[in-house]
């Protein structure tokens, strides 16, 4: 089963995190109800998978100036299809940054978020259920902008809430120190 894996990390992400009950039900609900939930083409909504990157010191994240949303926000992208959530967010910092030297710290679920895209053209209002890994660039820090940015920009932790006030964000950077 395509969904399996997917599944047995939201378990283990309900076990860790326990204070977001609400949010990992709603993405296993989700996931169980919609076979084709790493579609695009479900529009109700669809799996999307991101990447939190830190540089090699782990004092800054890469964030990019998203052009459809006008917003600072972290690297990532659709499924389009992929079961694998991991290889998702690691395709996405590749095509919106360049970035190719790039561990993954944990193959746990950083991260969840349910968000709402607006309707662009013909695609209507959807839900993005947004799974989120820790990674962190082993080799060269530089970056290419992709056209889907208008910027990218290596932030300091402690400064992320200068140019957002994101709740996800902000939560990625406390998850984040308590990581480290």
């Amino acid at each position: 089963m395509h969904r399996k894996n997917i599944l047995t990390l939201l378990e283990q992400y309900l076990l860790k995190y326990t204070n977001e009950k609400n949010t990992t039900e709603k993405f296993i609900q989700f996931v169980k109800d919609n076979q084709d939930c790493f579609e695009r083409k479900l529009q109700r909504g669809h799996l999307t998978g991101s990447a939190w990157v830190l540089n090699n010191n782990k004092t800054h994240v890469l964030l990019t100036h998203h052009k459809k949303l006008n917003k600072w926000l972290q690297l990532g992208g659709h499924a389009d299809g992929d079961s694998n959530i991991i290889n998702v967010a690691l395709r996405e910092v590749e095509e919106e940054s360049g970035l190719t030297e790039i561990e993954l710290l944990s193959k746990e679920i950083f991260d969840l978020d349910a968000h709402v895209i607006p309707a662009r053209g013909n695609e209507p209002e959807h839900i993005h259920y947004d799974v989120r890994f820790l990674f962190k660039v082993t080799g060269d820090e530089k970056y290419i902008v992709s056209h889907e940015s208008f910027d990218l920009a290596w932030i300091k932790l402690d400064e992320v809430d200068k140019i957002s006030y994101e709740e996800s964000l902000l939560r990625m950077v406390k998850k984040t120190n308590e990581y480290l």
